[in-house]
């Protein structure tokens, strides 16, 4: 099997930023699962699609493609639409959270996240990667925060954009998420004893690219 490294988390744990850089350093492919369910639900949103409703989102997920191009600052496309600053609202981030618990979704996007990677390796980064969607892999990262943290970094970049931001509000969505994301009865958040489990709260993303990075060639070196 090509190199697959597994990066779940909870939102705000800096999964994003890590996997690229990891991907980067180890040479390999990044595929962001999360904007996947992103991209979905930002479409269910346009469309006005229940985002419960699993009959719809099969159909929408069905006849949806999504893209990622490569390099500095890597794109999401959507139906060939550069969704990337699109999909990182609050609101499609809930809306992601309530996809990623409909079945027929789930099954179509880890069908896709299993082709890419069985074809060219990949860091993957989402919820379920190394319990779920390669659980095979040896190279299994958990990153997690505390939850004012989190919603420190997502209130922090929502300022950052411009974008109107109380501080509770963006802290009241997190722990809702969290409570959705762990509970849900596909697949939920959660990681067992075959992870390496990274406490982000204090450290920088240096050092958590170069803890990932260490362990996997570590790894590598023993088998």
């Amino acid at each position: 099997m090509n190199l697959i490294v597994a990066i779940d988390g909870p939102s705000g744990v800096g999964k994003s930023t890590a996997s690229r850089r990891v991907a980067s350093a180890l040479a390999i492919p990044h595929i962001d699962t999360g904007a996947m369910y992103r991209a979905i639900g930002l479409a269910a949103l346009r469309e006005k699609i229940d985002t419960h409703d699993e009959g719809e989102l099969g159909r929408l997920t069905a006849r949806t493609r999504i893209d990622f191009l490569p390099g500095d600052r890597p794109r999401v496309l959507l139906n060939g639409e550069d969704v990337s600053a699109a999909i990182r609202t609050p609101q499609v981030s809930m809306a992601a959270s309530d996809v990623s618990t409909v079945p027929t979704v789930r099954r179509a996007l880890v069908r896709l996240q299993q082709e890419l990677g069985r074809r060219n390796g990949g860091v993957l980064e989402g919820r379920d990667i190394g319990t779920k969607v390669f659980p095979e892999t040896p190279h299994k990262f958990f990153l997690r925060a505390h939850p004012e943290v989190r919603a420190r970094r997502r209130f922090d970049e929502l300022q950052a954009r411009g974008a109107g931001a109380n501080f509770e509000t963006v802290l009241a969505e997190t722990l809702a998420r969290d409570e959705q994301d762990t509970t849900r009865a596909d697949s939920p958040l959660r990681w067992d004893e075959s992870y390496v489990v990274i406490d982000t709260s204090n450290l920088s993303i240096d050092e958590v690219v170069e803890a990932i990075v260490g362990t996997v060639r570590k790894t590598m070196n023993e088998r």
